[in-house]
């Protein structure tokens, strides 16, 4: 079985196939060590199609830093971790970003990701910054990775997390979002299938920033 690997560098992104069956992987920062170990966890849901969404996160991390701000109003911390999604049929897109929050408890927030929550956080490229004032939330991820084959890899590797404007507690917590269908399209921003649509969103352990 041949096996192909891509790489996020700091500042660029690249995708491919990573096994004969089609796995598609992301890999995102650059190495580091001695993080605190987050519970893996996995979810399993099935349309009305009997298309099957499996997402499962492994070897996740998160390792406190010192804000390069050093104003006192800064956050930081380096995270890892592995996430895999995996289609019984059809095609699909995965995301992987994270919830940021200042002084609010992100625990609650499972249940959706509208209302109060703001996602117009910039997106997983290099280090991340996320200005947040004390009481806000922003849902920054990184890019559609296609999952033309069934499977999809992202590969996080003590990217760094930094909350600027922050006086209080700051948290986070990570997110895998996975859209298949039949037949499933995303061109020119229009989403399109041949089957009804499975939508999952798995989401990690909050964890504190500094």
């Amino acid at each position: 079985m041949s096996k192909k690997a891509t790489t996020m560098a700091r500042r660029a992104a690249a995708v491919a196939a990573v096994s004969a069956v089609g796995a598609a992987g992301l890999m995102i920062g650059a190495g580091d060590a001695d993080a605190a170990r987050l519970p893996s966890g996995s979810k399993t849901s099935t349309g009305i199609d009997g298309q099957v969404v499996k997402i499962k996160r492994t070897a996740e991390s998160a390792r406190g830093l010192h804000s390069v701000a050093n104003n006192g109003a800064g956050r930081s911390a380096a995270v890892s971790g592995t996430y895999k999604a995996t289609l019984s049929k059809g095609v699909g897109t995965m995301k992987v970003g994270y919830l940021v929050g200042c002084q609010v408890d992100i625990t609650g927030l499972e249940g959706g990701l509208s209302g109060s929550l703001s996602a117009d956080g910039p997106a997983l490229n290099g280090a991340l910054t996320v200005p947040l004032k004390p009481g806000e939330v922003k849902l920054v991820s990184g890019d559609s990775l296609s999952l033309k084959k069934g499977k999809g890899t992202v590969m996080v590797d003590s990217f760094n997390i930094n909350v600027e404007q922050c006086g209080g507690y700051a948290s986070a917590r990570s997110v895998v979002q996975v859209l298949a269908a039949d037949g499933f399209t995303n061109e020119d921003d229009a989403i399109s299938a041949d089957s009804g649509y499975v939508q999952s969103t798995l989401y990690g352990k909050p964890f504190s920033l500094n």
